[in-house]
């Protein structure tokens, strides 16, 4: 599902305390089902709700990665 490229900007945003709380989310969120969480294992780990997990993995699918230059 991701490419190594992808992996390692996700990983970067999740893990940098510049990082806003909400883009490190949505990182955390597509790097765990890209790791074969299901949706409820997510929502537990990160303390979220079934409709963000299910919004940001269907967002990142559609779009992937935006990143500015």
């Amino acid at each position: 599902m991701l490419s190594g490229d992808e992996r390692s900007v996700l990983r970067n945003w999740a893990r940098r305390r510049s990082t806003a709380q909400g883009l490190a989310k949505r990182a955390m969120i597509v790097l765990a089902r890209a790791d074969g969480l299901s949706n409820a294992a997510v929502v537990a780990r990160l303390e979220t709700d079934r409709k963000t997990v299910r919004r940001w993995r269907m967002r990142f699918l559609a779009e992937r990665l935006v990143v500015d230059s």
